[in-house]
């Protein structure tokens, strides 16, 4: 069965460099096992991961242990739903890729809320 985006579509991919998912395939898939609902496809901003640091997931250090090269503004990266809310509330959301998000997100946020984000395209 083909995964399903929020605007309907079958998911497209969010990024392959570096490569993301919860399911390290380069979308933003979700299983039983992905706890954090690794669903919503953004393009990081600076203000963003600084957020996120500041929240408790230092998404800029490099962990080479974990095969983590560390992230950067603009890098496309399949966040946890409930972070992007998170972020969305405090106004740090970075942009999201609605083809790329997938429908599970809807659970978590509103599709109106991931519209107002959205980048143009789905094109890496």
């Amino acid at each position: 069965m083909t995964a399903r985006n929020v605007v309907g579509g079958a998911l497209a991919l969010c990024s392959t460099e570096p490569l993301t998912g919860w399911q390290r395939d380069g979308c933003c898939n979700t299983d039983a096992r992905d706890q954090g609902r690794h669903t919503v496809c953004a393009v990081l901003t600076a203000e963003f991961l600084e957020f996120s640091r500041a929240v408790g997931n230092d998404l800029l250090t490099p962990r080479p242990e974990y095969g983590f090269s560390g992230l950067k503004p603009g890098d496309r990266w399949c966040l946890c739903a409930a972070r992007w809310e998170e972020a969305r509330i405090a106004g740090f959301a970075p942009e999201v890729v609605l083809e790329a998000t997938h429908a599970k997100t809807l659970e978590t946020t509103a599709l109106g809320h991931l519209q107002a984000h959205a980048v143009a395209s789905a094109a890496e």
